[in-house]
Order: C-alpha cells, then sequence, then structure tokens
C-alpha cells in the first residue's frame, strides 16, 4: 500500500457525458435564462469561493425582501432555502448558523453524555470537539489509504471494544465514504447512533444515495471555502422527524416550551437568501468541477484517488496519491490524534496525513468570471 501506484485498484470513474461548454443552468436572473459557460479554457486553480456572480442582482433583491419585510430572522427565507435543500437532498433539512450547531444537537438528541463516541481521527478538529462538547469520551478509528474515509474493520473493531452510543462517520474531500453502507448496517444492528459530517460533501451522490441518508442524520457546513457557502452556516438533514424537532427547538434556546436545553445556532435571513441561491446552483457547480477535472486533470493525474461505480464527487478537493508541484497541500496533514497529543495506533491514518496532495481545482467558468468582469467595470467608472 506504500506505492501511489498500486492505490489504483478501483474502478476508474464513471464518464460523465458532460463537458465544459454543455453545462448549463436552469437558473434565471432578471427574467433571462442563464446561457451555456464559455467554451475557453478557465483557470481554475485561481481560488475562488463557490459563488457565481451572474447570481448577484436576485441576491440583492431577496436581501431587499427581507429589508422590506421587517422580519430579520425565522421568516420565508428560512423556509424557503430549507425547502430547496430538502428537495435537492431528499431530507427534511434544517439551516443553522454553522456546522457545529447541527452537529452538537444531533448528539444532544442521540445523548452520548457520559458514553463513547466513535470517530476518525482524519478529519478536522471540529468533528471530535463536537462530540467532547456534547460530553462524550471520543475513541478515534483509523481510515482507509484509498478513500481516506473512516475503516469499517477497524471501525468494528473499536465498536466491539468501545460499545459507542454514537459514531460520526466524515466524508472526505467532497466523494461519500466508501464504507458507509457496511458502517450505517452494523449501527442499524447495533443500535449505534450514525451522524454523518457532510462538510466536504455538497453535491455527492451514490446511485441515489446521498450525504445523510445513510445514517440518523448529517449535517452540512456552509463555510466561506466549502463548494457551496454563505460565509458561515450549516444544515442539518434527516429522516428523523423527532430529531428534526428536537433540532429546532436546539437551535433556538429550546423555546418556547424549554423541555430542550439549547442554544442559538438560528440563521438569519439574510443567511439564508444566499444559502438559497447557493442550493439552487449547486448541481451546476458540482456537474462543472466534474467535468473539468475529467477533461483536464485526469489526463495528468493517473495517482488520483478513484471512486467506485455509480459515485460522484462534489469534488470538494481533487485529490492524488503523488506529490504534485502546484499543490494546494493536504486535505488534513495533522490527524486529530496526534494534534490531541494522543498514542493511538492508527497507521493508515498517519500514512495518508504524508502521502496525499491536493490539486487545485475551484469553479471559475468562463461566464461567471465575464460577469465578475463586468461588474468591476462598472464599479470604476
Amino acid at each position: 500500500m506504500g506505492d501511489p501506484d498500486s492505490l489504483v485498484a478501483l474502478r476508474r470513474l464513471p464518464q460523465p457525458s458532460l463537458v465544459l461548454a454543455e453545462v448549463k443552468t436552469s437558473h434565471t436572473t432578471q427574467g433571462a435564462t442563464v446561457g451555456a459557460a464559455e467554451t475557453t479554457r478557465p483557470d481554475a486553480s485561481k481560488f475562488a469561493i463557490g459563488f457565481d456572480h451572474r447570481d448577484r442582482a436576485r441576491l440583492f433583491e431577496l436581501w431587499s425582501e427581507v429589508l422590506d419585510s421587517e422580519q430579520w430572522s425565522e421568516g420565508a427565507k428560512l423556509e424557503a432555502f430549507e425547502q430547496r435543500w430538502a428537495e435537492g437532498n431528499g431530507l427534511p433539512s434544517l439551516g443553522l448558523s454553522s456546522w457545529a450547531g447541527g452537529a452538537l444537537a444531533a448528539l444532544e438528541f442521540a445523548g452520548v453524555r457520559g458514553e463513547t463516541v466513535l470517530c476518525p481521527s482524519n478529519t478536522f478538529m471540529a468533528t471530535p470537539l463536537a462530540a467532547i462538547g456534547a460530553g462524550a469520551e471520543v475513541e478515534f478509528v483509523d481510515c482507509n489509504r484509498h478513500d481516506l474515509c473512516m475503516s469499517f474493520e477497524d471501525f468494528e473493531r473499536k465498536a466491539e471494544r468501545h460499545k459507542p452510543r454514537a459514531a460520526i462517520l466524515v466524508h472526505i474531500g467532497g466523494h461519500l465514504a466508501f464504507d458507509s453502507e457496511r458502517i450505517a448496517a452494523y449501527c442499524r444492528h447495533n443500535g449505534i447512533f450514525l451522524l454523518e459530517d457532510c462538510a466536504h460533501a455538497h453535491g455527492a451522490d451514490w446511485d441515489g444515495g446521498k450525504p445523510g441518508s445513510f445514517g440518523d442524520a448529517g449535517v452540512y457546513s456552509l463555510y466561506a471555502t466549502k463548494t457551496v457557502s454563505t460565509g458561515e452556516g450549516g444544515v442539518l438533514v434527516s429522516c428523523n422527524s423527532d430529531l428534526i424537532e428536537f433540532v429546532k427547538k436546539f437551535r433556538n434556546y429550546g423555546k418556547f416550551e424549554h423541555e430542550v436545553d439549547g442554544l442559538n445556532f438560528r440563521m438569519s435571513e439574510f443567511t439564508a437568501a444566499l444559502g438559497l441561491i447557493q442550493a439552487e446552483r449547486m448541481e451546476e457547480i458540482v456537474a462543472w468541477k466534474n467535468s473539468y477535472a475529467r477533461q483536464h486533470l485526469d489526463p495528468v493525474h493517473p495517482a488520483r484517488l478513484e471512486l467506485p461505480e455509480g459515485m460522484t464527487s462534489g469534488l470538494y478537493k481533487y485529490i492524488v496519491f503523488a506529490e504534485i508541484e502546484k499543490s494546494t497541500g493536504r486535505v488534513y496533514d495533522q490527524p486529530c490524534h496526534r494534534i490531541m497529543g494522543r498514542s493511538d495506533e492508527l497507521p493508515n491514518t498517519d500514512w495518508v496525513a504524508e502521502n496525499h496532495w491536493c490539486a487545485p481545482l475551484y469553479y471559475r467558468p468562463g461566464s461567471r468570471d465575464a460577469a465578475l468582469r463586468g461588474r468591476e467595470k462598472e464599479e470604476i467608472r
């Protein structure tokens, strides 16, 4: 497994029918349908927030509606955003002010205080900190080398040893964890609450399965660098109606009965308006990134992370198991157990931290940049 070339053992990515010139949107701006992206190759290596500047006019219109409404929180825009996200994800959805708010709410619902929660070490520190913040003790699980996500084999060993109340399955880099179904089945059989960390997984799909649909709940991040963003924010998805009602109260201080000990994790109407536009644009953004990757990155990165048949990645990161000159770094180069000064034996996690790189890939369709340049010219005048 030490040789990156040996990692190319899974089936090749399915070739999408889209090409860059064919990526279109069903979204309308000021009454006109936005056309196809330009066929000239954009510079996708230059950092860009995942926002399409063709949406500025509509965003300002929605913000004006919020101003006119005199209701800046818990209003119509939040309801519209949640409905649109639910349509795309296939699960009831709740907007929050952060990923952490959704994770804390779900873990509180699961009753992890004083119990053990399993989570991978190859993740951002937010994952174990959420469990610790909910009053749990964290035990780390090793990852697979080929997908960077939690290993079922090590998960099963740790679950048998620690008898956890809950587990957090993290989808790293934009794709779904390859062992999602096996881990979810084990959790269902053994009464373990499974929370999916979907912070990277916007737009991912596996034969129709969406992030958050394998376990009891999933939480997305809308932080500034994500595939789609509202600057700050989060979304919780779940098919459990009791959990949804619990989180509605948790994000709002437990109002009105105060039977839930919640805090303020509300999403404002201004953030929800931006989230609505981003949710509408997400399918196009993910399709564009996948099309760009197939045409321009796959041919020059034979040691890239390979997906199983039927899986689509949101491509938050384009991961390569060979050192590349113009890399944006690694997804994570410091495993959580190392940051926390622990001595857990997690050989694959330590290997992954040293042996993967990320090629730059940012959403920059030509028509998006043309709209931005036009805006800049207007400001100069």
